[in-house]
């Protein structure tokens, strides 16, 4: 396991103030998302770094800028984040120095790790939520519930597979109704319209037409990874559940996920200040694109890029790629996460039902929240 070792830091003074601290050698490892593993051997004396040995598959031109790396490093404070680590590292480095397969910020995220600010994912046990049918509404509402109980603590990291009863157009936080959404043809085809707390584009959902997830983590997780590198991250155990079921994907900046045949999905996340990460994913299965076109106000330009090639055809890029049933792609996927990480399964308690519905009617059904952005 990466992060606390056999003295666990002692953060905070009396009152909140920074506190001293010593701790003995501990050990953090970071694998750079497509690059190479960094790993630090790290002690800390009154707080401050006073040994920090740095290892890993990574290469780096010349040798001795390895030395210097860890000189820039040695002195400051134990509860420097990743980025300011990261800061010190590239303030010693001259234009000849070549760094492949790694970074500045990843050695301060394979520093926070060892110390224990930071964490990867063998450091926490995932609650799995396999697909309840629910009013999809309720499903934008759990993903605040769950995720504010994953910052409290109230709740372990959790993985959940959404499923739904009714057609809905999910709008992103800050998109516009009235440019995004046919109201009259929604209405015809009785198609509701709900704003989620991330951003990203709308999502067209009727039963059976795609597949979403949700994973709810703690700051932690992502300590030291920006907005974008976050969405990689976060993705990075999907990529291989797809290859699982024979399809060969890849990451595509910022928030898709991409085969040679197309984008197969998109992703959207937001950050709580409590402490926690709600990223979750909306992969296209059978989706009707002449209903989908009659209801969202998209260009042919951004269709394009979901697959579909003309009016009048079906989009499913996940059903034809891989000749499987929805189910069954669902369930490899589960099978493929319980396999790369540790998991226990889990449900949804009466009272995260209960706070869910009070959210659906004070908040995600209200005009006030659906209509912020007109």
């Amino acid at each position: 396991m990466t992060g606390g070792g056999p003295s666990e830091p002692r953060i905070g003074g009396p009152g909140g103030a920074p506190g001293r601290y010593t701790l003995h050698l501990v050990r953090g490892e970071y694998k750079v998302p497509g690059g190479k593993l960094v790993a630090v051997d790290v002690e800390v004396d009154d707080g401050r770094l006073s040994r920090v040995s740095l290892s890993g598959d990574f290469f780096l031109e010349p040798d001795e800028a390895l030395d210097d790396i860890v000189a820039a490093v040695v002195g400051m404070s134990a509860t420097a984040d990743a980025a300011k680590l990261g800061q010190a590292i590239s303030g010693v480095l001259g234009d000849e120095v070549s760094m492949i397969g790694f970074t500045p910020e990843s050695v301060g995220i394979a520093i926070r790790r060892a110390l224990g600010h930071a964490t990867s994912w063998h450091d926490h046990t995932f609650e799995v939520i396999e697909p309840v049918v629910l009013d999809p509404a309720m499903h934008v509402a759990l993903d605040e519930v769950i995720t504010r109980e994953v910052a409290a603590g109230d709740r372990g990291p959790t993985l959940r597979f959404w499923d739904w009863d009714a057609p809905l157009v999910v709008l992103g936080s800050f998109q516009s109704v009235r440019n995004e959404v046919d109201e009259e043809a929604a209405a015809r085809h009785g198609i509701g319209i709900v704003r989620r707390i991330s951003g990203g584009g709308a999502m067209f959902m009727e039963p059976g037409n795609c597949i979403t997830y949700s994973l709810s983590v703690p700051t932690s997780l992502v300590d030291g990874l920006s907005f974008e590198q976050s969405y990689e991250f976060l993705d990075r155990w999907v990529m291989g559940a797809l290859a699982d079921v024979g399809i060969d994907a890849r990451y595509v900046p910022l928030n898709d996920i991409a085969s040679d045949k197309g984008k197969i999905a998109g992703a959207a996340q937001k950050r709580f200040a409590a402490g926690a990460v709600l990223h979750h994913v909306t992969m296209a299965y059978d989706i009707d694109a002449d209903k989908m076109t009659e209801v969202l106000r998209i260009g042919r330009e951004k269709i394009s890029d979901k697959g579909i090639t003309s009016s009048g055809k079906r989009v499913d890029p996940m059903r034809s790629q891989t000749g499987m049933a929805r189910d069954a792609i669902i369930a490899a996927f589960l099978a493929h996460f319980r396999a790369r990480y540790d998991t226990r399964d889990s449900t949804y308690t009466d009272a995260e039902l209960a706070a869910a519905r009070e959210s659906v009617d004070s908040k995600f059904r209200t005009p006030e929240w659906t209509y912020r952005v007109p």
